[in-house]
């Protein structure tokens, strides 16, 4: 499963965690592979992209086995650094050059129950290899009326995705993130959601909280650094909707 969402701060990174741990205390085996060359998924499971010898990067671009950069962490990790920006470049005269992300992951698609694949903040080639790799999308959308207006390009671009790469791919599911239930717009903004898109959109709504800003600095998920709150409430509620399929 893809997280995506071409609009930055929507909590694709935080949700890639956490329903990945989510799953984990479920009993599932669960890789997240970082996609995005920022590193911060990579950064908020303890690992420091600077120090990494090999990432993301060389798996698409040299064709470095994936194993080979997958750290075991709270949940399994394909790293990525500030590298993967170069990525684009270095992929656009390759033939199939939307797949190499989706090759890279047939030695590991038996071997893990889940695979989230965390996406950056465009819709360039390296969510286009996300896209093109799963079989699902889960879209992360800001409680705000300007994040909902992206979800029309998110779309477009699964259609052209559908045309000409994966028949299979289709959005499984709108978690409603960064939800302020002081203010009367965050409650609007869910309202044309589910007018919008009805059952797509998940019954789990994820508050904003300091608790989401702080546990990264610790390396580790909100599940770890605060398992009795609300916010980790939330990502085992979404986790259960994944595995009941209510959106599937």
């Amino acid at each position: 499963m893809a997280l995506a969402n071409q609009k930055g701060g929507v909590a694709k990174t935080t949700s890639t965690v956490n329903l990945g741990v989510a799953l984990r205390e479920l009993g599932y085996s669960v890789l997240a592979v970082d996609m995005d060359p920022q590193g911060n998924l990579t950064m908020s499971q303890g690992v420091d992209p600077e120090t990494l010898r090999v990432s993301m990067f060389n798996v698409l671009v040299q064709g470095v086995p994936i194993d080979d950069v997958i750290h075991e962490r709270e949940i399994h990790v394909a790293v990525a650094s500030i590298d993967l920006a170069g990525a684009e470049l270095s992929l656009a005269p390759v033939i199939g050059r939307e797949r190499a992300l989706a090759k890279a992951l047939l030695t590991v698609r038996d071997v893990y129950d889940f695979i989230l694949i965390d996406t950056p903040p465009s819709l360039g080639l390296l969510t286009i290899n996300a896209l093109t790799a799963s079989e699902g999308v889960i879209v992360p959308v800001q409680c705000e009326y300007l994040s909902l207006r992206g979800l029309a390009q998110l779309e477009r671009t699964l259609e052209l995705v559908r045309e000409n790469l994966n028949p299979e791919v289709h959005i499984l599911g709108i978690l409603p993130t960064l939800f302020d239930s002081r203010t009367l717009h965050g409650a609007e903004a869910v309202e044309v959601l589910r007018s919008n898109f009805g059952d797509l959109v998940f019954n789990t709504v994820v508050r904003k909280t300091i608790k989401f800003a702080e546990a990264p600095v610790k390396g580790m998920s909100v599940l770890t650094y605060a398992p009795h709150s609300e916010a980790a409430r939330a990502y085992r509620a979404l986790a259960r909707e994944v595995i009941n399929g209510k959106t599937i």
